[in-house]
């Protein structure tokens, strides 16, 4: 006999509670047969666009919905709080563990049999992966990779050590304003997380 899915505790129940679950669910065009016992896996989106690293995530999550469908599961998407490195301030590092929570008590707290994690930026991979772990349930991270190596002026450039180099150049004259403000663009010219071997690409490597 097969165990029976925690999800089925809200929508398998035939009293009012099991209507308010499974009629709210609808009023989104889910079918009646969306509530059949099916595993409801939850898609975790850290997505934001003050989070330029996950900032294409949303395009990721529809792709995960469409592989959860094929695969005989209920896919429903949900947000926590997203940390972005480049501009949270004072550091991404002091949210860590409230975005752990946020993602923890969201899969908790709701229908959910598994989850997937959408993560890139520096704190997103450790916090979900932290919140599930605590929950216990089936879970999968989904990276969103790294971007493009820079091009400026015919040389390859990443994302991490030219940040300090172009602004040397600054302060020593050998670089203009302008041509800092184009090497910006050409720093960063793809979707995606720092494609140097920092945070973001370690902490994908670990899971």
């Amino acid at each position: 006999m097969s165990k029976r899915l925690r999800s089925w505790d809200w929508f398998g129940r035939k009293d009012k509670d099991g209507i308010i679950y499974r009629s709210w669910m609808k009023n989104q065009g889910m079918p009646t047969d969306m509530f059949d016992g099916r595993p409801v896996i939850g898609i975790c989106n850290t997505f934001s666009e003050l989070t330029p690293c996950n900032a294409h995530f949303n395009s990721h999550a529809e792709a995960v919905k469409r592989g959860v469908l094929e695969a005989g599961g209920f896919p429903v998407e949900f947000p926590i709080m997203s940390l972005g490195e480049t501009l949270l301030k004072p550091t991404a590092m002091l949210f860590r563990n409230l975005a752990s929570m946020d993602a923890e008590e969201s899969i908790r707290g709701n229908p959910i049999d598994g989850v997937v994690l959408l993560t890139g930026c520096d704190k997103t991979t450790p916090s979900t992966v932290m919140g599930a772990s605590s929950v216990g349930l089936p879970t999968i991270v989904v990276p969103g990779g790294p971007m493009l190596n820079g091009r400026y002026k015919g040389q390859t450039i990443g994302s991490g050590t030219h940040v300090w180099k172009f602004d040397e150049d600054m302060k020593t004259g050998l670089m203009s304003q302008e041509d800092c403000e184009f090497a910006e663009s050409c720093m960063s010219r793809s979707i995606g997380h720092c494609m140097t071997m920092g945070t973001a690409s370690t902490m994908a490597c670990m899971v």
